[in-house]
């Protein structure tokens, strides 16, 4: 509130003493406001009137921007996945579900849903990939190519994850629907 008064009133190169005549308001209410005191009622219509715009541009909107560290550890955990199987799915969950917030929860939830999806991929392919490779008369092994590739997209949605929650505090790959 205070900022915001104050930054208006200087905008409009008015002094304390000049918005209190012009409001109506007494020089110490004036004062009250811009040292933070809660505007409302009577006093938010007349300031608002006083400095020319709309009472809901004087009112502050508590907006804090959250604290996601915790979901970009969880982010960071899913990077167990590439050296463990099911490690990035196990770590994020046991992070997750010890996580108390709920914006950080929900954004676990989101990443372990990824991981799942990849991982079932990953293990279908792998199961196929001996029936695939007969099948077509390969030489080369065809699981070190397709485990090799899914892998990379597997680093690609962490990483690619990781930047979107430094900055927009949101994920870039998620499903839009949540299983979890």
């Amino acid at each position: 509130m205070k900022n915001r008064v104050k930054i208006l009133r200087e905008g409009k190169n008015m002094t304390q003493n000049q918005l209190a005549e012009k409001s109506g308001l007494s020089l110490r209410t004036v004062q009250r406001i811009e040292a933070g005191s809660i505007l409302k009622g009577f006093s938010l219509k007349t300031i608002a009137e006083a400095l020319e715009v709309h009472p809901g541009d004087l009112m502050e909107t508590p907006e804090e921007p959250a604290d996601i560290s915790r979901a970009k550890l969880i982010n960071l955990s899913a990077l167990l996945g590439l050296i463990i199987p099911y490690g990035g799915i196990i770590v994020p969950a046991v992070l997750t579900y010890k996580t108390k917030d709920s914006k950080n929860k929900e954004l676990g939830k989101s990443i372990i849903c990824v991981q799942i999806i990849i991982a079932v991929i990953l293990s279908v392919a792998m199961i196929a990939s001996p029936f695939i490779q007969k099948a077509l008369s390969l030489k080369f092994p065809l699981f070190i190519v397709l485990l090799i590739f899914i892998l990379c997209v597997k680093l690609y949605v962490i990483i690619r994850n990781g930047i979107s929650l430094n900055t927009k505090s949101d994920l870039a790959i998620k499903l839009k629907t949540s299983f979890l």
